[in-house]
């Protein structure tokens, strides 16, 4: 159904008036670039990184955040945070930083909402266990944020702007870094470099303003909520942020009984907010930077190396390295009942040059790293328990 005209002029006069408010340092819709310009793009009602996000949101990739880990994985609360939650207050947070610093909403919005979907079974443990495995089989190393944009670029082809998938590529939040500054050209051979340089474990940093927003953001984002997380998990008491930095809880004005999330949401917002208006930098101030560090390393030495984390690990790591060489067997012997060809290769809504072109151990990888935890786990005693045949009663 067509709007009408009038309509459309004043939709287009309400997106330039916007686009007029925007801080020197955004990036416009009309400077995106794609691979592929399949047809000509309608520029207000849905420009071209609003676009972005709608694709990624549509793809299967975007679906499986439902079950995917955060920091607790095998442990059943639905109050903790997996990935779907994850992206969204990612995107929130960065929105809500970006619209005071007249950046671009949509861009942001698409960049946040895809830099996790390359993220494996099992957050950050699973992604160690798999990169081993890739290397070990001559595949080079794993990083989720290369992960995603495979996802998102050559598995299912959804063919986003060079300023979303650049953003995605360059999100590393677990990174502390006081001032991001964009770098690089906005050009594909820029982009390949940058993929090159995360390979080899080069430090890499956004095209644009809007990257640099998200990639703090995703910061801002898993600082606190890992905390309340953790509380929540009962890995952590209310009387053990005791022992937070007082530095910290100085700046975040903490007291006990205070929900930390929200006074560290407010501050580091508030902060980037005054320390990156007008300027061509995201940035914290040198106090709030200190503090952020601290905090993490708290979080790294409360949180993420607590020994219950680590009960299980032996048997994810089991996990891992079964399924990856029982599913590159099934390849190589062209075992087409397999899951890896009813799940994976055979999918109508693969990419035909992805099948074509992707060696074995490539697909073994794609198709673990796509698991939520859940399917994982399905598939794995899929794989090792027998099953029983159904007969009917009496056996004959």
């Amino acid at each position: 159904m067509e709007i009408k005209k009038e309509i459309m002029d004043k939709i287009e006069l309400n997106s330039k008036d916007k686009e007029r408010l925007y801080s020197e340092y955004a990036t416009k819709n009309s400077e995106y670039t794609r691979k592929h310009d399949r047809k000509e793009e309608e520029p207000f009602l849905r420009p071209p990184f609003f676009r972005d996000a709608d694709r990624i949101i549509h793809s299967k990739a975007f679906s499986r955040y439902i079950d995917k880990t955060q920091v607790f994985f095998l442990m059943d609360n639905d109050h903790i945070t997996h990935r779907v939650i994850h992206v969204q207050l990612v995107s929130k947070i960065a929105r809500v930083i970006g619209r005071a610093l007249c950046l671009n909403e949509d861009l942001i919005e698409s960049i946040a909402l895809g830099h996790d979907i390359g993220h494996v079974p099992y957050g950050h443990l699973g992604e160690k266990i798999l990169n081993e495995l890739c290397e070990n089989n001559g595949i080079g190393p794993f990083k989720h944020n290369i992960q995603s944009v495979q996802f998102l670029d050559q598995i299912e082809d959804c063919n986003l702007t060079l300023q979303t998938l650049d953003g995605i590529l360059c999100h590393d939040g677990e990174v502390h870094n006081q001032i991001l500054k964009p770098t690089g050209t906005p050009d594909w051979e820029s982009f390949d470099e940058k993929l090159n340089k995360i390979k080899k474990g080069d430090a890499v940093y956004p095209l644009t303003m809007e990257g640099c927003l998200v990639r703090i953001s995703d910061t801002i984002a898993y600082l606190g909520r890992d905390l309340q997380d953790a509380i929540e998990v009962d890995l952590l008491t209310e009387k053990e942020l005791a022992n937070l930095p007082e530095n910290c809880k100085k700046m975040f004005g903490y007291e006990s009984g205070k929900n930390i999330n929200w006074l560290i949401l407010d501050t580091l917002i508030r902060d980037v907010i005054s320390n990156s208006y007008g300027a061509d930098h995201i940035s914290f101030s040198s106090e709030i930077s200190e503090c952020v560090k601290e905090f993490k390393d708290f979080n790294y030495n409360n949180i993420y190396y607590h020994p219950k984390l680590k009960e299980q690990v032996p048997k994810i790591e089991h996990m891992y390295s079964y399924l990856f060489n029982y599913f590159l067997n099934d390849i190589k012997d062209e075992n087409e009942n397999s899951l890896v060809y009813e799940h994976m290769i055979n999918l109508d809504w693969i990419s035909s040059a992805y099948r074509e072109n992707a060696q074995p151990a490539e697909i073994v990888r794609d198709y673990l790293a796509g698991m939520t935890d859940r399917y994982f786990e399905y598939v794995f005693t899929k794989a090792t328990i027998p099953y029983r045949e159904k007969q009917k009663y009496g056996g004959r």
